[in-house]
């Protein structure tokens, strides 16, 4: 059966809604992984990279920040990945939103409280002066993105397009409803299961002269 790793958003948790929509749309077909993530990017990338050696993944998918991590690794470890609504300047989302806050749904530890400061700010700033270091030929059409027509947070697909070939939208915001989850994200996501079969890690740096860009936009009302 084929495995899907979900890294969730900022706020969000591995029993958030939509992780539970993307269980319910793969029930007897994949399993769905949907760990509660640890707040610090860079502690956060290590737990993924662990999950990964061991569960050895077929499919990331991630959402606004968990996209932000999802797209750090996939050219790396060679997994293709569905960036949903990727937030890739989370150094701006956390400056505007600085103090404490609690998780938006429950976590396995039990921790509700997160605390938003200014080293958390500057762990996500080093990673965003090099998250795209690993992008390359093969990575450029693995890693698909997709953005909801209603987001008012994140808007970046124009940079997203800078590195990647295959965008799709749909008829919503930054966070999806457990309906578009169903109609939208799981489609994709069979949609990559099916056409990338086995990891390919590669790290060299795409450049202009040797790279054919297919930009691939599906616009639904």
């Amino acid at each position: 059966m084929k495995k899907i790793l979900f890294l969730h958003g900022f706020f969000a948790t591995g029993s958030c809604p939509m992780a539970m929509a993307l269980r319910e749309a793969f029930d007897g077909q994949a399993v769905v992984l949907t760990p509660d993530l640890p707040l610090h990017p860079k502690e956060a990338l290590r737990y993924i990279r662990t999950l990964i050696s061991q569960e050895k993944p077929d499919l990331l998918i991630g959402n606004s920040c968990g996209s932000f991590l999802a797209q750090l690794l996939a050219p790396d470890v060679g997994v293709p990945a569905l960036l949903g609504n990727p937030y890739f300047m989370m150094t701006d989302f956390l400056r505007q939103r600085m103090g404490e806050h609690q998780y938006k749904a429950p976590r396995k530890d039990g921790n509700q409280r997160l605390v938003i400061d200014e080293a958390l700010i500057e762990e996500f700033a080093e990673l965003e002066a090099s998250q795209f270091d690993n992008c390359s030929p093969v990575s450029e059409k693995r890693v698909w993105g997709l953005f909801g027509e209603q987001d008012t947070l994140a808007h970046f697909e124009p940079l997203f397009l800078q590195h990647y070939a295959v965008s799709h939208h749909f008829p919503g915001g930054h966070t999806p409803t457990e309906l578009e989850v169903k109609s939208w994200y799981a489609p994709l996501a069979r949609k990559m299961l099916d056409e990338f079969s086995s990891p390919t890690t590669v790290r060299s740096k795409p450049t202009s002269q040797n790279i054919e860009t297919i930009i691939w936009r599906e616009t639904h009302a």
